[in-house]
Parts: structure tokens; sequence; C-alpha cells
């Protein structure tokens, strides 16, 4: 079994390094040009493969200052949790009622989704409509709390 030569081995002694004649291979001009350029000529295909992005650059993107991180938790949550935040200190139970005051656990806002089974009393900075709906309808109540 013979071994493959290297190339380095393969092309000792050999002047161009099967680069054709001494004029081939030679400057940037072999190379098509100098870094990014041609990208939307002959280089377009590299381009492709190297993710440049080519054109007017639709959409918006809204200004940091504007934008804001509101922390979240949805009432079915809640309701699961509600046992487990008694067990952790987090919440109390006062008769039948699971007392939760959401500024403790520094989230911002409650929303509806899922099912309420026990009666919770709930203090939060804001509450969604079908959130607070279907807290009252379980016998709970929401309190929301100025910032």
């Amino acid at each position: 079994m013979t071994s493959k030569k290297s190339n380095t081995k393969k092309f000792r002694g050999s002047r161009t390094c099967g680069g054709g004649t001494t004029k081939n291979r030679r400057g940037a001009g072999n190379r098509g040009g100098r870094g990014r350029s041609g990208e939307n000529k002959h280089h377009f295909t590299r381009a492709i493969e190297l993710g440049y992005r080519r054109g007017h650059q639709r959409g918006f993107t809204r200004p940091l200052k504007v934008l804001n991180d509101t922390s979240i938790v949805n009432v079915g949550e809640l309701d699961e949790l509600a046992d487990q935040l008694v067990e952790d200190g987090f919440a109390e139970l006062q008769d039948d009622t699971f007392v939760i005051d959401l500024s403790v656990l520094d989230i911002d806002k409650v929303l509806g989704s899922g099912k309420v089974s026990k009666k919770l009393s709930i203090t939060a900075a804001e509450f969604s409509a079908s959130a607070k709906e279907k807290i009252e309808s379980a016998g709970g109540s929401c309190t929301e709390i100025e910032e």
C-alpha cells in the first residue's frame, strides 16, 4: 500500500507548483480584486456563501429608549404554583385564599392564559383584562399597585 505524497514533496523542484506559467497566479488581479471587491459581480456566489447582505435593508428597529422589558406571568402558572409559593414563603394562605404579592418576585404584569381553579388575591403593577376576569370569576381579587 502506497501513501499519498504530500503537496510539499510533490512540488519540490517545480518552479510553479502546478499553477501554469509564471505569469499566472501572480497578483491581486488573479484574485479578482482585494477584500470584498466584486461581491455584486464576479464574486457574487462567494458573497452569498459568506452571508454578505446586499441592497436596501427593509424594516425598522425601534430605538432602545422606547423599548421596555415587562416581566410577565400567566394566571394559569400562578394557579399551578400557588401551593409551592406558600411553601417557599412568597405567598400566604388566608381563609382558602392564596395571597400573592408579585412585586416581591419582580413580576410586573399578569396575563390571562391558563385556567384558574383556586381563589387568588394577587397584587401586581398591571393586569390584562382576561386575567382580571378569570381571577375574579374564581372568587379572587386583583390589586394594582401604582409605581
